[in-house]
């Protein structure tokens, strides 16, 4: 079902090029690379209608194996429109091209834990985004103490919460850049998406 906000745009214009090149200017992909995502979002878009649902993003054994599969299609859907258009999936696949510099690929990472989209990772939006990795590998509470010690060590000002700087300074000392780029990931994954 399509938002009623999307920003969706038809993806060619009368003039053929001008929202293609939109795209291109606002992502890390070139004109060719869009073009591929261009297909491959027409071919996950099964019902024709301008947009991928959640079951449609879904249906890539890749993507529904992934157990941050729910967090990865809200935070592609940037409107909160509960679809993803064609601007958002480039937009979110923008921070994974090895073109992504290493905020794009932190600040992406960070909106896996800010559910709510308040800019701070609060105890209890750890706490699941974890246990969404976890699954029943540990008990709650096992889990529950990792996330209070985690929040303990990144919460630089006291506030019970973490912040993009301290997330930044959490993670400062991890490859994330190599980590968070459809080369690194592999075939698998960055042929799901744009092949």
């Amino acid at each position: 079902m399509a938002s009623e906000n999307s920003s969706s745009e038809p993806v060619m214009d009368s003039s053929g090029t001008q929202v293609l090149d939109k795209i291109v200017s606002a992502s890390n992909f070139d004109r060719d690379e869009v073009d591929r995502l261009r297909k491959r979002f027409m071919k996950l878009d099964k019902d024709n209608s301008g947009t991928i649902e959640r079951d449609e993003f879904l249906s890539l054994p890749q993507v529904s194996s992934n157990p941050l599969a729910t967090r990865m299609i809200a935070i592609f859907d940037e409107d909160g429109g509960g679809d993803v258009d064609f601007q958002e999936f480039v937009s979110g696949l923008s921070a994974f091209s090895s073109k992504g510099n290493k905020e794009e690929k932190l600040r992406f990472a960070f909106k896996v834990y800010d559910i709510d989209r308040d800019g701070y990772i609060s105890n209890g939006e750890l706490f699941i985004v974890l246990k969404m990795m976890v699954g029943s590998n540990l008990k709650d509470n096992q889990l529950q103490q990792i996330v209070d010690k985690t929040i303990m060590e990144a919460d630089q000002d006291g506030d019970g919460k973490i912040s993009f700087e301290e997330f930044t300074r959490m993670v400062e000392n991890t490859d994330i850049s190599m980590s968070m780029t459809l080369a690194y990931l592999g075939k698998r994954y960055s042929n799901a998406i744009i092949n």
